[in-house]
């Protein structure tokens, strides 16, 4: 195995001097991985849990001292019809200005709902068949569909507002059925989590010409009944929410209502503080939130491109804060993109769209670039020419922060010229539409990402419910640049982890060097005795590359290698220091469906004293 391999000395790479480790191509020629850092190398830097995301701090918006007296108020209870105008009756329930959508749906998903069907991830459900009251549950994809009201972006995008105003105003009235007044707390079904009573709100506001258009006074009234007792809800339950995103949800769906229902200073002036306070929490201070999760990042951007949307229906500013976040939480989703525009996968999220993504993006109004080096976040980002690699090079998420948490630290995905070379499986966040439920935790194991397993384990327990457990605990990175003269250098990023150290006594570190010119990217993976000192005996490794979509795959004669001929009509070699074995794999396309894709295995069994593998890839002509 390549354990076994002989060190030398490349010195075909100006700038770099360090032992590495040969791999033998099929012409006979040699290309080498750098196995280590020099002495002189600067220290890494180490990334603990605790402090891997820096909790961002921003303050409230600055208020007057009656404005505070206010908000004080009506956060210990007292009505904001009272506090609004203490001197004349409440007003009637109505909308104080239309909003401009800045988010559009899909005309696809549209077009069946006006067909009779909601559409996620390629299923078609009837909705006919839906149990708006949510005892029999549905898929977890669906029911936020469902519940969240998203879909009525998708209806305003499939056709003019008086052809989808009906297909809107009958579903809502067979959701306001099936729940006639809200619980008294979080938990009681779907419907009611904080995360989708605060999107549904919002949603219902931002949307309010396809909800409050129709002729039927009585339905007009109740869904302004709807919108006023959610918002009440909301402001009673939002400190109950499941999760961080979900009190952010919570918190718009709050400061809209304060916004566009009569009456609403109080509840503006408590929402605005609460919803700075929720998002400084959930963002650290390179602008990646908690669960490491780029489908959450969307959402939380989304959700103030919304929120914002309603500011200006009525001609306020939004908080200084809040653009300020806005503007933090975009570069670090840039960092995630591959050449084509669209996503890697990570976290549970798939290869979501380019259009999708550039949409959302221009409806930010943030004009900025990628960052590269998103330490606290956990990605690193390396463009060469035309190639673009991403490596995540730090632990999962927290368990009290993860979603679709996944166990893929040390893992790479590989574009070159918008053509997906090695890639994650991707897709757990999306299980429930043309993915089975079933393979939701197998598609946020450690074996559904491009790293190293150590006996078919996780480096971090995967747990039901989007959850994790122990694993990951630090992680290990150095970045560098080799110096060479016009794109004969390169980029060597290090980092390794201690996930299998309590089973297994070993350190997993990986070394990639992608170079300048793009088209060679050469990785090494160690196992290390921790502590210094191996046990004895042997143990089942593999590393897995899962390849993009519509790669042809030829093993080597050797059975070493593969050739890999891509789309585009470019071919890639695949060389490594053992043998190489092709295995079925699937891989979620950019609306979250299944795609059968390969991956390439190099497995086998490595000694508890450590050992380390080589690899290469390289494009050919």
């Amino acid at each position: 195995m390549a354990e076994a391999m002989a060190p030398t000395r490349d010195d075909s790479l100006p700038g770099s001097s360090e032992p590495d480790m040969a791999i033998p191509l099929g012409d006979g020629s040699e290309a080498s991985v750098i196995a280590a850092a020099p002495a002189s190398a600067p220290p890494s830097e180490l990334i603990e849990p605790g402090r891997a995301l820096a909790l961002a701090d921003f303050s409230p918006p600055a208020l007057a001292a009656g404005e505070r007296l206010i908000r004080l108020a009506y956060r210990l209870g007292v009505p904001g019809p009272t506090l609004a105008a203490p001197f004349r009756k409440p007003a009637k329930p109505r909308l104080l200005a239309t909003v401009l959508n800045p988010l559009p749906g899909s005309k696809v998903a549209g077009t069946a709902l006006r067909a009779g069907h909601f559409m996620v991830h390629g299923v078609k459900a009837p909705i006919t068949q839906i149990d708006f009251a949510g005892a029999a549950r549905l898929a977890p994809p669906l029911e936020r569909v469902v519940h969240s009201f998203a879909w009525l972006a998708d209806l305003e995008a499939a056709a003019p507002r008086e052809q989808v105003v009906p297909v809107a105003e009958r579903v809502l009235a067979a959701w306001l059925a099936a729940n006639p007044a809200p619980p008294s707390r979080p938990g009681k079904g779907p419907a009611w989590t904080v995360a989708n009573a605060g999107l549904r709100e919002l949603n219902w506001l931002v949307h309010a010409p396809l909800i409050l258009s129709g002729n039927d006074k009585a339905q007009r009234a109740r869904v302004l009944a709807a919108m006023t007792e959610t918002a009440r809800w909301l402001d009673k339950n939002v400190g109950r929410a499941e999760d961080l995103l979900g009190e952010v949800a919570g918190w718009c769906g709050i400061v809209a209502a304060g916004l566009l229902l009569p009456d609403g200073k109080p509840r503006r002036l408590f929402g605005e503080a609460g919803l700075i306070k929720a998002l400084g929490e959930l963002v650290g201070d390179d602008g990646g939130v908690l669960s490491r999760s780029s489908l959450a990042q969307m959402e939380a951007i989304a959700l103030i491109v919304k929120l914002r949307a309603c500011y200006q229906a009525v001609r306020r500013d939004p908080p200084a804060a809040l653009e300020a976040i806005l503007a933090l939480l975009v570069p670090p989703l840039l960092a995630l993109t591959h050449g084509d525009g669209s996503l890697g996968s990570w976290q549970g999220g798939w290869a979501v769209d380019a259009a999708d993504l550039a949409a959302l993006i221009a409806a930010s109004g943030v004009r900025t670039r990628p960052l590269r080096d998103v330490r606290q976040w956990g990605y690193q980002r390396v463009v060469a020419q035309k190639s673009i690699l991403q490596f995540d090079a730090a632990p999962p998420p927290l368990a009290k922060h993860a979603r679709s948490g996944c166990a893929s630290t040390l893992a790479f995905e590989l574009s070159h010229h918008g053509q997906r070379l090695i890639v994650n499986c991707g897709g757990a966040a999306s299980a429930g539409g043309l993915i089975p439920v079933r393979l939701e935790q197998g598609l946020r194991a450690t074996a559904a990402h491009s790293t190293l397993v150590l006996d078919d384990a996780n480096s971090t327990a995967i747990l039901i419910n989007g959850r994790i457990g122990g694993g990951v605990s630090e992680v290990e990175v150095d970045r560098r640049t080799l110096a060479g003269e016009k794109l004969t250098g390169a980029t060597r990023l290090e980092a390794s982890h201690n996930g299998y150290v309590a089973r297994y006594g070993l350190t997993h570190r990986r070394i990639l060097i992608l170079r300048d010119e793009g088209t060679e990217l050469r990785g090494e993976d160690l196992l290390v005795p921790a502590g210094g000192k191996g046990k004895s005996g042997k143990v089942a490794f593999a590393i897995r590359f899962h390849l993009g979509p519509g790669i042809e795959v030829g093993l080597a004669e050797d059975g070493q290698g593969a050739g890999l001929a891509l789309p585009d009509g470019s071919y890639w070699q695949f060389r490594a220091g053992g043998q190489v074995t092709v295995e079925e794999s699937i891989w979620a396309d950019g609306q979250g469906r299944p795609q059968p894709v390969q991956q390439l295995v190099l497995q086998g069994l490595v000694s508890r004293g450590g050992g380390n593998f080589a690899w290469l890839l390289k494009k050919m002509g």
